[in-house]
């Protein structure tokens, strides 16, 4: 059996097999952030399509720190509508994890963008956060995972990559302050050490961080400050590294080719002993397999390719020579199809 095929347990989470639907933010909700007609017929889709874990898109964890469209997790009413998607695609055997977030300097608000120091994203000004906002953000992410727990979701992952707050305050490039928030490898990190705590004592399940392992340009976190900083996260209980990269720079990486971010995944899973998710430009199921097979990853996460086709998970299949049971509403015509091919 293929190990793209094979059961995988992460913590406490078991998955059917090592495909994730990689966050992709859909700004398809409204101004209430919650999960619309839309996200269920999106999500569901690739849950027909039997990916193991469906990682909903970016959702924020405080009014203030949200996108156009994006979804929320920052009030109780927003639950309801969460748990009916998680109930939807549980029923087509997927679990679901979601991406709490707060989008910072990147917000679509500019009378709302705050950051580590108060440097402006795209010409557009932010303001820096006092240590007792810092704090209240850190509360809000705790609430928001509780919330999340009662809407019945298996995962969390922590959106510490591509420029957003979390990552501007891992990054040596963006985070210019002299408190305890900034200036050393522990100040950087003070932050999201703070709000895994924070989840950690409202969420017992798996828990996930998403980070951007080399942020390019001439100043910024290279593949060895994520290390370090991924030893940490292993310590306070964090499951697994979802290894991309960039965002903090506008300049795109060096060179874009297929699974060009897999060597992060493998040097995180081999330095800082913790599994890993690996994304990028990987489109096929031997290429995924082979990444797995290396032992360069545990989790492959599909970003694009399953926008493509909601049943990219059975064409891997399928190349892989596995066999996977299509929805039975579609059994017969599925096998009528492929007989007269």
């Amino acid at each position: 059996m293929s190990l793209l095929f094979s059961p995988l347990k992460i913590g406490s989470l078991e998955l059917k097999n090592r495909i994730m639907m990689s966050p992709m933010g859909t700004v398809s909700a409204g101004d209430d952030g919650k999960a619309a007609d839309w996200h269920l017929l999106h999500y569901g889709a690739r849950a027909l399509g039997q990916v193991g874990l469906i990682m909903l898109e970016v959702t924020a964890v405080a009014e203030a720190g949200r996108g156009k469209g994006s979804l929320g997790l920052w009030s109780d009413e927003q639950i309801p509508a969460l748990r009916r998607l998680v109930d939807a695609l549980h029923a087509q055997g997927s679990k679901v994890g979601i991406q709490l977030w707060h989008a910072g300097r990147k917000s679509d608000f500019a009378d709302k963008t705050v950051s580590a120091s108060g440097l402006p994203h795209r010409g557009a000004p932010s303001r820096e956060l006092s240590s007792g906002e810092i704090e209240g953000i850190v509360r809000d992410f705790g609430e928001a995972a509780a919330r999340a727990a009662r809407a019945g979701v298996d995962a969390i992952e922590l959106h510490a990559a591509h420029g957003y707050l979390l990552n501007d305050f891992l990054s040596i490039h963006t985070n210019r302050r002299e408190d305890r928030y900034g200036g050393s490898v522990e100040g950087r990190y003070r932050m999201l050490q703070e709000t895994i705590d924070a989840v950690r004592s409202r969420w017992p399940g798996a828990l996930f961080v998403r980070v951007s392992a080399d942020e390019y340009g001439e100043t910024g976190n290279r593949i060895g400050d994520t290390i370090e900083y991924a030893k940490r996260m292993k310590l306070q209980g964090v499951d697994l590294i979802d290894a991309s990269s960039g965002g903090i720079h506008p300049e795109p990486p060096p060179s874009i080719h297929p699974g060009y971010q897999v060597p992060y995944a493998d040097a995180i899973r081999r330095e800082a002993g913790l599994p890993t998710a690996a994304v990028g430009l990987i489109t096929t199921g031997p290429q995924a397999e082979k990444i797995l097979r290396a032992g360069s990853a545990d989790l492959i996460a599909i970003g694009r390719p399953l926008l493509r086709s909601p049943f990219w998970a059975r064409e891997a299949a399928e190349q892989l020579g596995e066999h996977l049971e299509e929805p039975a509403p579609y059994a017969g015509f599925w096998f009528d199809r492929e007989r007269r091919a």
